[in-house]
């Protein structure tokens, strides 16, 4: 019976093995979106408020269905934004260099 060695030529850690994927695949602007969604949802607490999700060069657009909800964070969206981008630079699958989908520059609630 033969054994095969395996030379390690090229070893990379797996996260960065799928980074390297995703970005070829073209996949990193869609994850990145995703992302972001779940980032305002824990961020903003007002994941069951939302009705629809955008992102479009840098501003995330949302729709809640209370106005209330809505005038309570107006006030806030320097700090939402702030607390969204942090969150996202402590995520390892997070593209940062992605042009399409990157970081959350503006918020515009609807």
């Amino acid at each position: 019976m033969e054994t095969y060695r395996f030379k390690r030529k090229n070893a990379m850690p797996l996260s960065r093995a799928i980074q390297e994927y995703l970005r070829e695949a073209r996949l990193t602007s869609g994850l990145n979106t995703r992302l972001i969604f779940s980032a305002w949802d824990e961020v903003s607490g007002a994941g069951p408020f939302t009705i629809k999700r955008f992102f479009r060069s840098g501003t995330l657009y949302i729709t809640l269905n209370s106005s209330v909800v809505r005038e309570q964070l107006k006030p806030r969206k320097q700090l939402l934004k702030d607390k969204l981008n942090e969150r996202l630079s402590g995520d390892e699958m997070f593209s940062q260099d992605d042009r399409n989908a990157s970081w959350v520059e503006d918020i515009v609630l609807k």
